[in-house]
């Protein structure tokens, strides 16, 4: 595989962790990936709950948790790191300033289009702004928008297709139709960047994410159009993985049939395991009564048919009666809890073998 360069960022391993919350990718994963020569990734979401030994407000422990698990981070490698803020948080803009402060390397920000991120960089930072998206329309807009406000492109795209784990930036409708592949999206993505690219002078790397699981995938991927991938259901069943060992375990025992699309309070689809918490929401029996911490923009407690940040970090935490695993399309092949070390040579030895048979004469 070619490094991945974002910037002045050499990425030896153009694997990026997808951020998982909460609480799935922390410090321990991150630096576990990054060590490998890929890019590791800490997951915002939540955190405020993981550190109310902290602070008893969410929002001040949750400033005081990233930067925490930053400097974790950093203290376990050398290698590029990075924090994944989803724009849909309450406290999206706290996150974003303790992500630079702590001299992160690369903010991923999705779940809404970050039009105002490069407002928060500071004089001689060196944060790199890498926009989640999930067509060649929003990549557009985006660049139009920094370009004209901030005189800014961004570093990079992560575009996320419908085979993606957690929230999903489509209507339910498109999950299935074929006009919305990934490897369709990413040439859409692609074709609009090249344009900003010859035109500003400013090389913007893509990044595919969404349902890419094998090395064989990545090589198929990056035949496409982007020069590196994100991977996150591949990166749950090892060791270092932060979340509790009954959320790897529930990967390993899901079939194909037992990963389906849900309901977000959020407003958008997601792709989870399911279990008997999820089927119990279906009935209409986890109906929240107030809303203590007020973590998603666009979550009324009123209409939501249950807490996702109380799932979700009970789900960490390993009790999954009171919560659900969030997972990729491919989730259901996990098998053993690995190591990343051996994550990343099964990656590598899979893309060879899918390079070699593709070669020609072969």
């Amino acid at each position: 595989m070619k490094s991945l360069k974002i910037g002045n960022l050499t990425i030896p391993i153009p694997i990026i962790q997808g951020g998982m919350g909460v609480g799935v990718s922390l410090s321990r994963l991150a630096a576990a990936v990054a060590n490998e020569g890929g890019v590791g990734v800490i997951s915002s979401a939540g955190i405020g709950l993981l550190y109310q030994d902290l602070s008893r407000d969410y929002l001040e422990a949750s400033i005081l948790g990233l930067a925490a698990e930053i400097a974790k981070a950093r203290s376990l490698t050398n290698g590029v790191l990075g924090v994944n803020i989803m724009v849909a948080l309450t406290n999206f803009a706290d996150m974003v300033r303790t992500a630079i402060r702590g001299k992160i390397d690369i903010i991923f920000a999705g779940a809404g289009l970050p039009f105002d991120l490069p407002s928060y960089l500071t004089e001689g930072c060196k944060t790199k702004l890498v926009p989640i998206v999930s067509s060649g329309r929003a990549a557009k807009l985006i660049c139009e928008k920094w370009k004209l406000n901030y005189n800014y492109l961004p570093d990079a795209f992560v575009v996320e297709g419908p085979k993606a784990g957690g929230h999903l930036g489509f209507k339910t409708a498109q999950l299935n139709d074929e006009n919305f592949r990934l490897e369709i999206l990413v040439k859409d993505v692609c074709r609009e960047v090249k344009l900003y690219e010859e035109r500003e002078g400013k090389k913007i790397p893509i990044i595919a994410a969404g349902g890419i699981y094998t090395g064989a995938d990545i090589y198929n991927m990056l035949q496409q159009c982007p020069v590196g991938v994100q991977m996150g259901s591949r990166f749950v069943t090892t060791w270092e993985c932060d979340a509790a060992p009954e959320f790897k375990q529930a990967y390993i025992n899901a079939s194909e049939k037992d990963i389906e699309i849900i309901e977000s309070p959020v407003g958008m689809p997601g792709r989870a395991i399911v279990n008997s918490f999820i089927n119990k929401i279906r009935l209409g029996q986890k109906q929240p009564v107030s809303c203590p911490f007020k973590c998603i923009k666009t979550c009324d407690v009123q209409d939501s048919p249950y807490c996702i940040i109380s799932a979700l970090i009970n789900a960490y935490r390993g009790n999954l009666n009171n919560g659900f695993a969030f997972a990729g399309s491919n989730a259901y092949r996990a098998t053993k809890i690995q190591s990343v070390k051996e994550i990343f040579t099964e990656l590598k030895n899979e893309y060879l073998e899918e390079k070699k048979n593709n070669s020609p004469g072969i």
